[in-house]
């Protein structure tokens, strides 16, 4: 299990967003900087300002790979270029990502590209023709990571507790298109998981109920994927806590990846940066531990934080020691 951090751009700034409140009206509204006009309905939990690179460049540091830069509608292409640029390799790309142009955004330093809609017909079906150009338009299914964000079609009730979202009576879980908002008719499950994975690298699925909300993850869906899908897997939403990153672990058989927006300090929320990617690193080098054999060091250690030189004080020079020859040399005669 990893932490994977994220970039998401909203009218060419990084902004964190409850994703279940952005419209296709947002998406197409005329938003050209970091202050667009307000909204009824989007609700924002911050907005930087501080450009996509500074973020690349902390995640570059702190090596944590595979973190994922969305582009939230149009206008977005400079910003997440410029995050790309500062990483080349480090991250992937989603929103708006077709065969015209994954082969660019790959060209451009994505790792990976994402992508949901494209591949869904209007009438919630998969469109395998689609999916089949996208592996080609890409060199293979290596670099493509596919979004089946979810949600079920029962909403949650209004008492339910989030804490304890481990619910299965309101049904199963569906992809979600068109920014979350129109369902698909494919639902989250083991065996569809597995038919998926033979066309991609990886998958990522927010939790759209409870994604930007801090709320708690929704258990039997993290529970749900570590159980079933055949390759790396990424949830979000919901996330405000180290305890929810162990809960994630813990329901995920430590084989699901977790990403944390709103709750970060880095975006406004409480929960220090500094204290998740410590946890990151101190899971990664426990798995590693267990996989070495008895009595062997853990391949690629100390799975440790990247840590900076430190900086040492300029010391006095030192008065030049004789060398062993010269101290047994006989002490000269007297004059």
């Amino acid at each position: 299990m990893k932490f994977r951090p994220c970039i998401d751009l909203h009218g060419g700034c990084v902004k964190q967003i409850v994703g279940s409140t952005l419209t296709t009206e947002e998406l197409n509204d005329d938003n050209d900087d970091c202050h667009p006009k307000k909204s009824s309905q989007l609700a924002t939990n911050f907005s930087a300002d501080r450009p996509s690179s500074d973020f690349a460049k902390l995640y570059q540091k702190d090596q944590l790979y595979g973190g994922h830069v969305i582009m939230l509608g149009p206008g977005n292409e400079t910003a997440a270029r410029q995050a790309l640029q500062a990483w080349p390799g480090g991250l992937q790309i989603g929103g708006g990502i077709t065969t015209a142009n994954a082969q660019q955004w790959l060209d451009d330093g994505a790792s990976h590209v994402i992508v949901t809609s494209f591949v869904f017909r209007p009438d919630g079906v998969i469109d395998y023709d689609r999916l089949t150009e996208l592996v080609q338009a890409t060199g293979g299914p290596q670099r493509l990571v596919l979004d089946l964000s979810c949600r079920k079609k029962k909403p949650p009730r209004p008492d339910q507790n989030n804490n304890d979202n481990n619910d299965k009576d309101d049904g199963p879980y569906y992809v979600v298109t068109n920014k979350w908002q129109t369902f698909t008719d494919f639902q989250v499950n083991a065996a569809n998981l597995q038919h998926l994975s033979q066309y991609c690298d990886e998958f990522l699925v927010h939790g759209v109920d409870v994604e930007g909300k801090q709320c708690g993850i929704l258990q039997d869906l993290v529970a749900l994927l570590g159980e079933a899908s055949p390759i790396p897997v990424t949830y979000a939403g919901g996330v405000r806590s180290l305890q929810d990153l162990d809960l994630v672990k813990q329901l995920g058989r430590g084989r699901v990846d977790c990403t944390v927006g709103s709750a970060l300090d880095i975006f406004g929320g409480s929960l220090p940066y500094r204290d998740v990617v410590a946890w990151h690193y101190s899971v990664v080098q426990q798995q590693e531990e267990q996989q070495s054999p008895p009595n062997q060091p853990a391949p690629n250690q100390p799975a440790s934080l990247p840590q900076q030189e430190e900086e040492r004080p300029p010391q006095p020079p030192q008065e030049e020691q004789p060398s062993e020859k010269e101290q047994n040399q006989p002490p000269p005669p007297e004059s």
